[in-house]
């Protein structure tokens, strides 16, 4: 079977490595010519473990190969960005995935299979795609096999995610979801579930919508808190003794190309019947706001004058700074304030990123933690003995206890300005 993957982002071309994995000869199709010209190399361009090891046995194998240009193949399958419109509801924008189904018009044959991997608002598949097919003389189910099959992966553990995990087959006809289920039976182990397209579409978004509302409720637990006087994390572990409670962690904000964007489609579709999804999108967009104004508070508090950041991406272990609310929260205390900033994260290579931890903490009198990567897990007192005074805001509860250091969390919000009083300057 020959398989061509439109899109080769962080669930492109891991879906097209695993393809050329199980004896399936893949094209994959970008187009950025640099991050074409790196995978023909053997290199990746995105961060995710084992992809690279996985990308070296395609290549040799000689099943996969990165293009610019589409060819015909037997199976086409789309997973190109579908970010928000800048409209009131943040709409779905369609534009990559029209453009991706019309460029496969020329190539098209009877007896290919269409799959739609990206993440779309409700009714797409049936409303959008189908159209344009049928508008040049396809008929869907007959000539072509029309499917959405939505990622359900986790960031840092996709390769192992994509073969074990469940993968709804969403197609229009049962003769699509069959041909669906031929395609994803190659490698997946999971059960393949069968579903009509929209249904599909729909349990992908409501999903991270799940989850969306979730750390919503976490985050307002915390503000609770901060007003209360009350440790928030406290709460929540001791909520989560629960049998049937599984309460989340609160944070910074909510990032990434799902959490923070899917919740909107279903919005967009339906607002009339979506308050409480668009509270939770409320709630969470207003974190880097709290958080930025708790940092000010602080810093004003114990005078400080230098601030370093550690960790900019959405979230740990990852290189995608997509929607990160860490980004956000910079971008607020630069245009408010006139304090000294430094960032560090090492998953990130950028101009703006200080690659040695030593560095970016020297002279400083906060460090603001705003992603759960394990390499602040291991940070020690050594790493910060050059800070000018030693305060850590960690909104990711992630920072282990060192006695020289004042510790601040989601949880202990009310502490911050009433002990930084008690505490004075490490060095000068």
């Amino acid at each position: 079977m020959k398989i061509a993957v439109i899109g080769l982002g962080y669930i492109g071309l891991p879906t097209a490595i695993m393809f050329a994995n199980h004896d399936q000869r893949v094209i994959g199709i970008d187009l950025k010519a640099d991050a074409v010209n790196m995978l023909n190399a053997g290199k990746i361009h995105i961060e995710e473990p084992g992809l690279q090891t996985e990308l070296t046995k395609a290549l040799l194998s000689g099943n996969f190969k990165a293009q610019l240009d589409l060819e015909e193949a037997d199976v086409f399958i789309i997973a190109v960005p579908t970010p928000n419109k800048a409209d009131a509801y943040r709409t779905c924008d369609l534009k990559y995935v029209k453009n991706a189904v019309k460029k496969t018009l020329p190539y098209l044959k009877k007896g290919n299979v269409m799959i739609v991997e990206s993440t779309i608002a409700p009714r797409t598949t049936e409303d959008v795609v189908k159209p344009i097919l049928e508008e040049n003389g396809l008929i869907v189910g007959e000539d072509i096999f029309l499917v959405h099959c939505p990622e359900r992966v986790l960031p840092g553990r996709i390769i192992h995610e994509l073969v074990h995990n469940n993968r709804i087959i969403g197609g229009l006809t049962p003769a699509c979801i069959e041909a669906g289920k031929k395609v994803y039976g190659i490698f997946v182990q999971g059960e393949l579930i069968e579903a009509t397209a929209g249904a599909a579409e729909l349990s992908k978004l409501m999903e991270n919508t799940y989850r969306d509302l979730n750390i919503a409720l976490a985050n307002e637990l915390a503000k609770i808190g901060d007003t209360l006087g009350i440790n928030a994390l406290e709460v929540i572990e001791m909520a989560n003794k629960h049998p049937r409670v599984n309460l989340h962690q609160p944070g910074p904000g909510v990032g990434g190309h799902c959490l923070a964007v899917d919740p909107y489609f279903i919005v967009a579709t339906t607002p009339q019947n979506t308050p409480l999804i668009q509270q939770a999108r409320a709630i969470n967009n207003s974190m880097p706001n709290f958080i930025a104004e708790k940092v000010k508070g602080l810093m004003e508090a114990i005078n400080g004058k230098k601030i370093t950041f550690l960790g900019v991406t959405y979230k740990g272990d990852v290189d995608d700074i997509r929607e990160s609310p860490a980004l956000e929260i910079i971008e607020l205390l630069g245009k408010e304030t006139t304090f000294e900033f430094a960032i560090f994260d090492p998953h990130v290579k950028a101009s703006w990123v200080e690659p040695d931890l030593e560095k970016a903490v020297e002279g400083s009198d906060l460090i603001c933690v705003l992603t759960d990567h394990s390499e602040f897990k291991m940070i020690t007192a050594e790493k910060l003995a050059g800070m000018r005074q030693q305060h850590i805001f960690d909104t990711k509860n992630v920072i282990p206890k060192i006695e020289t250091v004042a510790i601040y969390n989601m949880g202990n919000l009310h502490e911050m300005q009433k002990s930084s009083k008690k505490l004075v300057p490490i060095a000068e």
